[in-house]
This record gives structure tokens, sequence and C-alpha cells, in this order.
């Protein structure tokens, strides 16, 4: 479906000079004068009236699109950022979009913020310097490129797409309309999560032999009854590129995850979270492994049909060889296991051995990794807002967020195959297996293309 930063100058807009152009010049460090203009910089003015806020100027406006529970969890936290505006929401459920406004409302009085059905018509919005997309996986590239080619800079949810190949699309059209990025993989926002990688990098537990990455088991649900589509609710573009498929409650909103067409269950809803951190421990965020084997329990009847319960190998080139399953396999969480030690962190602690790690004081010398202003979901909002204004790499962006989903994808396909598969994390492909390749992309249903 083809829809057709913060620095510009008050001559800009006399001179039809577009604030994305500006961006793109600041970003590629030309002077502002190489456009024809010259004269005092400033940021968008968009909004008005909020109290204790950064002035108009300072504001970044934001398009939601996408307000069932995390997007409507988005909206709540991006209302605390003071320079930040939410100026349009976008769902195709209009319930949804009226309990977003009404929270909007609620907390900023009305400035104006429109309620919108088609996320086309919010990115040719003028008015909309980012967007936040949280709608469900099988509508993630669509949006994602549409939103890049508008120039849009993006806080997308994990995982990143519904297969590899799409994956792959999003990032070329992110770094060729040179828009920053957030991926909304949180976890990397969190001092837990970062001080234990920052152990296991700098070998506090010696040399790296393995870790293992325990997620939640799937849910089972029986044979659905057709049901009647709720009025206000496009059911039609809620499916979109999906396959077409009756309506039935239990289908939608939250439960898309556990259906294969619209996700790939608890091993990339969660997976996204936990092994994006096996990756950063592992220091793998530009490879990927390259043979996963694995076994998985899939119902073979009724509505839900992701995985289970499940468990998969992962063999790198350094290697290291990371365990994938279900919490019936491995405990919650992640554990780096070295030659001297281990380190097994998850949102609720940390725990080590030797225990003396938990007090590790860094020296000057040693590996830190990237730790933005705040902590936990809001710090990684703050990121992404703080990265658009300088126009720099965000704590997770696009090509990290496809690489620890392609590990998840991955365990699906063996898994589903029911064999070994080797993977070449530079090609993208499987060597020799046009069965696996196939497996990288799936069909979209027309019109709903990108």
């Amino acid at each position: 479906m083809k829809a057709q930063g913060d620095l510009i100058s008050s001559a800009s807009q006399a001179s039809g000079f577009s604030r994305r152009h500006f961006l793109k010049i600041v970003s590629l460090g030309v002077p502002a004068c190489a456009g024809g203009f010259a004269g005092p910089v400033i940021l968008p003015g968009r909004a008005l009236g909020r109290s204790k806020v950064s002035p108009p100027s300072e504001r970044i406006t934001m398009g939601m699109i996408g307000l069932g529970s995390m997007g409507l969890r988005h909206v709540r936290g991006f209302l605390e950022e003071k320079d930040c505006q939410i100026v349009a929401v976008c769902d195709v459920d209009v319930s949804r979009r009226e309990e977003a406004l009404k929270v909007i409302h609620e907390r900023e009085g009305n400035q104006g913020c429109v309620g919108i059905h088609d996320f086309r018509e919010l990115l040719t919005r003028e008015d909309v310097d980012t967007v936040c997309i949280a709608v469900p996986d099988h509508w993630h590239s669509i949006i994602s490129i549409e939103a890049a080619r508008a120039k849009k800079d993006i806080y997308g949810e994990k995982p990143l797409a519904l297969t590899i190949s799409e994956g792959r699309s999003m990032v070329e059209a992110v770094r060729r309309y040179g828009v920053v990025w957030e991926t909304g993989s949180w976890q990397r926002s969190t001092r837990n999560f970062r001080f234990a990688c920052e152990l296991v990098r700098n070998r506090t537990i010696g040399t790296l032999r393995g870790c293992q990455v325990g997620i939640g088991k799937g849910l089972i649900l029986g044979p659905q009854p057709e049901m009647s589509v709720p009025e206000g609710f496009d059911y039609e573009r809620w499916l979109g590129p999906a396959p077409w498929a009756p309506y039935t409650e239990k289908r939608c909103h939250w439960n898309f995850r556990w259906i294969l067409d619209y996700s790939g269950g608890q091993v990339t809803d969660w997976g996204a979270h936990h092994v994006d951190i096996a990756q950063w421990g592992m220091d793998t965020d530009g490879t990927g492994p390259l043979e996963v084997q694995g076994e998985g329990l899939f119902p073979e009847d009724g509505l839900w049909d992701a995985a289970v319960e499940y468990q998969f190998e992962c063999a790198y080139a350094n290697g290291i060889t990371m365990r994938v399953g279900s919490n019936n396999f491995y405990p919650q969480g992640v554990r780096f296991e070295g030659d001297r030690g281990w380190v097994h962190v998850t949102r609720s602690g940390l725990q080590a051995k030797p225990e003396s790690l938990l007090r590790y004081s860094f020296k000057p010398d040693e590996i830190r990794l990237p730790r933005p202003a705040g902590d936990h979901r809001q710090g990684h909002r703050r990121d992404f807002l703080d990265c658009v204004k300088r126009r720099t790499e965000t704590v997770v962006p696009i090509e990290i967020g496809h690489r620890s989903a392609t590990v998840c994808h991955l365990g699906n396909i063996a898994m589903k195959l029911k064999r070994p598969v080797r993977w070449d994390p530079v090609e993208e492909i499987f060597p020799e297996d046009a069965q696996a390749n196939r497996m990288l992309s799936r069909a979209f249903r027309e019109p709903y293309t990108c």
C-alpha cells in the first residue's frame, strides 16, 4: 500500500526548504547555507499551551500507530516526556483510538490531537516528526517502510518483523532514507541487563563457554466459533497482508502473538527480549549463528498454533552455543556461563558466581555499554527522543533489532522443519537448502504490499 529533525530556520519556512531536508544536511555536516539560506536556527514549533514543558520550539511531535496494550503504554510513557507532543493517534479499532484520545486529553487538555483510521493519512501529515509503531507483527514491515519513506523517525516495537526477509527490507529502508530508529527492546536500557553484559564482555567470568535463554511457555486454545465483527473494528484492515480468516474474538488484539500467521509465539515475543540480551553479552550483535537445531510442540488443532514447549540450540562461529527454551527447560532470563563463573540476569534481579561480581567496579579501560538517560522503559523512550535531536544512533538501532529477531525466526524454522539448518549470517540464506529458504518470507495478501 504505497503512501505518497529538529533544526530548521524561520527563513526556511518561507523558502520551502523542508525540515527533513535540513536535518539530513545537518547530519551530513553540510553548512545550512548550502540550501540557499542562512539565518538563526531553531526547532519547529507546533504545540501550544502546556505548562511545565519545553517551549514549542524544542518539542518533537509524534504520531502513534497501534493503540493496544503496548501502544497505550507508549502513549502514557511519551506523555511523560516534556519535549514530546502526541499530535495524532491511529488504530483500526475506533474504541482504542477513543481511549488513547481520552488519556491524552485528560493529561494535556485539548491540544488538537486527532484520531486517524488509516496510517497512511498519518504519515502524510507535516506536523508529525516521529512515529511510534506498536501494531501486530505482520504489519511491522509495511508500516515501517512507509514511515521511513515519509522521512519520519521511528520507535518500532519488537520483534522487528514477521520474517527474516521483511526485517532486512526494513533495515535497508531505514538506511536509505536516513531516519532514526529505536527498537523497543527496552531491556538494554536497564542497569541489570547492561551490568550483566558488561561483566561478560569484560571476561569477569573467564572465557564465555555458552549461554542459556529461558522464556515463557506458549498457550493452547481449541477451535473457536466464527463471530460477528464488533462495530467500529476494521477487521479486514487488521488482517491486512495476512491470509484471510473468519473473525473470532481470540484471534485479534493481544492474542495475535500465539498465531503464526501474525507472529512467532513466545519464541519471538519474549525471545526478542532475552535473545537480544544474549546477543549483547556474547558480542554478536552484527551476526548470527551458523547452525540451529531443536524441537518444539506445535498444536495441530485449535486457533493458536505457535510452539507451546520448545528448545533449540544455536552454534556460533566463535565456538559459543546459545540454548533457548521454554521455562520447563531453562529458568527465565539469560544465564552466561564462563570457565571461571556465571551470571544469570532477569527483570527481577541479577545472580552471579562468584557473588563478589555483583559488587564489581569497572576500571577506566574496561568495556562499558551504552547507557541512556533514565532507566527502564522510560529511559528507552528518552534515548529515542535524544537521538532524534542529535541525529545519532539509538541504543537498539534497527540492525541490532533485526539480528536478534533473526535468531528467534531461525529457531522456529528449525523446529518446524524438524531438522538442523545451516545459516549464512552474511548473505542471510540457508546454503543449498531450498526448503528452508522458502521460509525466509511469506506472501502478502493483495493489496497490502509495500
